[in-house]
């Protein structure tokens, strides 16, 4: 039986409804990612880690939202590169609030939103908040939500494993080790290792200038890549894959009490 929603029937969804089980809605983005990486991984892998943790305790993954909030300048380079298609604060919001609804309303009470991209988080936390507070008003107040940012479940020992050198930081990882090692473990075909960039990580001064444009971004590199990739492998990306969705498979049974 599959556990996305979207191959089933509105019939076996009910039944399948009935099991109150743990729902999966990953909220990425379309963004650059560098010259060689595809622009859905912000979907594209933490939808499949919600694929992975749903088969593991029966679960069931809704269709992801696949456009996110405007990339900026020191976490994905900014909205000013071509390709990038953003949503405006209000607009996430709103869906988020109105999926979350819908699922409320069709019977749903366990939640997972992933996160996958790292300027949606204080949007996906108006759109849970909004949609709590509308669901209560229709009598509907044992809904629970988590939100995950698939990354955080980082351990100390994959990060060894993967930065020998040292880990830089989680914004400067854009198009980085660790998004091009799973994307090359879970979709090698969509991955250009021979378009890797081999610059050193972008520099930003610590703060922020409006517009985002190439002539005020003077330390952001034109490939789009906030750091190389050159040491990503399809083996650290298993070895991160695995890690996700043990880590997640473990946090979202504590938190929903499932055997």
């Amino acid at each position: 039986m599959t556990v996305l929603a979207k191959d089933m029937t509105w019939v076996e969804y009910e039944e399948a409804l009935r099991r109150n089980p743990v729902i999966f809605l990953t909220v990425g983005s379309h963004e650059q990612h560098g010259p060689h990486l595809p622009m859905c991984c912000d979907v594209e892998i933490p939808d499949r880690i919600g694929q992975a943790v749903a088969e593991a305790i029966g679960g069931l993954v809704v269709p992801a939202v696949v456009f996110g909030y405007k990339s900026q300048a020191r976490s994905g380079g900014g909205n000013h590169f071509t390709g990038t298609i953003s949503l405006d604060a209000a607009s996430l919001i709103g869906t988020v609030k109105d999926i979350i609804c819908e699922l409320g309303r069709h019977g749903a009470r366990r939640i997972v939103v992933m996160d996958g991209h790292y300027e949606n988080t204080m949007f996906i936390v108006e759109g849970v908040d909004l949609a709590l507070r509308d669901l209560r008003r229709d009598g509907i107040d044992d809904l629970k939500v988590l939100r995950i940012g698939y990354y955080e479940f980082t351990t100390p020992e994959a990060e060894r494993a993967v930065w020998p050198d040292g880990f830089p930081s989680w914004p400067l990882e854009h198009a980085g080790v660790m998004e091009t090692s799973v994307m090359l473990h879970l979709s090698p075909d969509r991955v250009y290792p021979d378009r890797i960039p081999d610059h050193g990580p972008a520099e930003f001064p610590p703060y922020d200038v409006y517009p985002q444009t190439w002539e005020n971004l003077p330390g952001l590199p034109k490939s789009g890549a906030l750091i190389s990739a050159r040491s990503a492998s399809a083996e650290k990306g298993k070895l991160l894959f695995d890690t996700y969705v043990s880590g997640i498979t473990e946090a979202v049974r504590k938190e929903f009490g499932l055997v």
